[in-house]
């Protein structure tokens, strides 16, 4: 099986992130939609950013369509409006597929590593959560409903027992 390590990203601007670069840190990964019941989850993952950046968090977002439409617009208009209503500056990939023939591998892999009810192995809807170690162990899926404030306990643990 992978590494999560092993997987790189295509960021919002087109630049290739590879994942290796954020080893050592504690990662959220989050499916993301500007036009979703849960979109002011971007302004909560946004506060967990800028309170647990310094001490090793980083999130990425990625923005997906594939939820009743909710991500229609383009990476320009992605970005300007995560930045505009939420402020948002951690990273946001290019817009993926986190289900189906077309899912990007790196949910692939955290589907297979973190099924969620009933050993499924697909994304239910926007705002599905995965924590992962500094050592690239995904560790916990938080279903879309879960608020990001909610996640600070699971964050500080982890943060506390990274390698600095």
């Amino acid at each position: 099986m992978p590494d999560i390590y092993d997987f790189s990203i295509e960021t919002l601007n087109g630049q290739t992130l590879p994942l290796a670069s954020y080893r050592g840190k504690v990662l959220l990964l989050v499916n993301t939609a500007s036009e979703c019941g849960f979109t002011a989850q971007l302004g909560g993952l946004e506060q967990l950013y800028q309170r647990y950046r310094e001490q090793g968090l980083e999130i990425i977002g990625f923005p997906c369509n594939q939820f009743g439409g909710q991500e229609p617009g383009d990476a320009a208009a992605i970005g300007q409006f995560c930045q505009k209503n939420f402020g948002v500056s951690f990273a946001l990939s290019a817009k993926i597929d986190v289900n189906g023939a077309d899912a990007h591998p790196l949910w692939r892999h955290l589907v297979a590593a973190k099924p969620g009810l009933l050993g499924s192995r697909r994304i239910k809807w926007n705002f599905t959560k995965f924590l992962v170690d500094g050592e690239g162990r995904i560790r916990k899926r938080f279903a879309p409903y879960v608020k990001p404030a909610a996640l600070e306990r699971a964050i500080e643990s982890l943060l506390r027992t990274q390698k600095h």
